[in-house]
């Protein structure tokens, strides 16, 4: 009887931790995703430049973001934890990428509008927003898009290998 009451004891504590083993965040998973959609809106004609084609926006740590109406959208700037040293990322249609370039490319915007935390920025099917600390962006047509973090900043979907800039100046 004792030695039932011992096993059920050990079996019981193996549950409860391993449960707790369980709890913990697991390193190799990718961090979570902020819910862009979850902020509120800002109206994009107080954001709109080059003659109405793209929507800039000034983001956290001196990093310009801009949403073309071609569908392309991205990131300039001193990119937190990029991989690679990156100071772009981008995308659309497609999954972003990061890439690097001699001078930002996004300067020709001047001074960006600042996006106020936990404000998105939306057109078409990509929506960027800020909660202040960081920046994200995301395309519904294939749920893809990138995170900028002082934490790590990286690309959700699958990164494709032959990646080049999407956007046009001018």
């Amino acid at each position: 009887m004792l030695s039932r009451v011992l096993i059920g004891l050990v079996g019981a504590a193996s549950a409860v931790m391993g449960a707790a083993g369980a709890a913990h965040a697991d390193p190799s998973a990718p961090p979570a995703v902020p819910n862009v959609n979850a902020y509120a809106p800002v109206k994009t004609s107080e954001y709109a430049v080059m003659d109405n084609n793209w929507y800039a926006f000034g983001a956290p740590d001196g990093i310009t973001c801009v949403l073309q109406r071609t569908g392309s959208y991205g990131c300039s700037g001193p990119i937190p934890a990029a991989p690679n040293g990156a100071n772009l990322v981008s995308g659309g249609p497609g999954v972003p990428g990061f890439a690097s370039s001699p001078a930002p490319v996004f300067a020709v915007v001047g001074e960006a509008k600042p996006l106020p935390p936990n404000s998105r920025i939306s057109y078409q099917t990509v929506s960027c927003g800020t909660d202040g600390v960081s920046t994200s962006c995301i395309d519904g047509r294939n749920q893809s898009g990138f995170v900028i973090s002082p934490s790590g900043s990286f690309v959700i979907g699958e990164q494709e290998s032959d990646f080049k800039p999407t956007f046009t100046i001018g």
